[in-house]
C-alpha cells in the first residue's frame, strides 16, 4: 500500500500539478494585492473617491496607497516559490536523474518497415547474384524482374 503511494506520489505530473496549484494560489495573491495596494486607490484617486469621473479631477484626501502590503505579499511569494523548489522539485529532480544514470535504456528494435525493407534487399542480392553468376548489377537485375525482362542467351 505504501509502495503505491509512493510511485503515486514520485510521478512526475502529480508533483508538476501539485506546485503548479501553490504558485498559482500564491500569485493569486499577490495580483490581489496589488490591485487593492495600487489600482483601488488609484481609481479612487482619479474618480475623486466617488468611484465616478470627477467634473473638476479634485482628488479627495485620505486615499492612500498601501504598497507595504503588497511588498509583504510580493516576498511571502518569493519564499513560497523557495520553498517549494528547494525542498520540493529540486530533491525530486535528483532522484529522477539518479534512477536514469542507474539504467540504461534498451536500444530500440528496428520497426516492421525497417525489417520488411532489410529482407527485400537481401533477397534482390542474394537473386542478383544467382542469376549472373555473383556478378552484375544489382539494381538491374531488380528493374528487369519489375519489367519481365529476361536475359539474353549468351552467344
Amino acid at each position: 500500500m505504501f509502495q503505491g503511494f509512493k510511485d503515486f506520489i514520485m510521478r512526475g505530473n502529480v508533483v508538476d500539478l501539485a506546485v503548479g496549484v501553490v504558485i498559482g494560489t500564491a500569485f493569486t495573491a499577490v495580483v490581489t494585492s496589488f490591485t487593492k495596494s495600487f489600482l483601488e486607490p488609484l481609481i479612487k484617486w482619479i474618480t475623486g473617491g466617488t468611484g465616478e469621473l470627477a467634473g473638476s479631477f479634485v482628488p479627495k484626501k485620505g486615499i492612500e496607497f498601501t504598497y507595504a502590503s503588497f511588498i509583504n505579499t510580493l516576498i511571502t511569494f518569493l519564499l513560497t516559490a523557495a520553498v517549494l523548489y528547494f525542498l520540493v522539485v529540486f530533491p525530486l529532480n535528483k532522484l529522477a536523474e539518479r534512477r536514469r544514470r542507474g539504467e540504461e535504456p534498451p536500444p530500440k528494435a528496428p520497426s516492421e518497415e525497417v525489417k520488411l525493407l532489410t529482407e527485400i534487399r537481401d533477397a534482390l542480392v542474394a537473386q542478383a547474384s544467382a542469376g549472373r553468376g555473383g556478378q552484375g548489377n544489382v539494381y538491374g537485375s531488380a528493374v528487369d524482374e519489375v519489367l519481365q525482362r529476361r536475359p539474353e542467351p549468351p552467344r
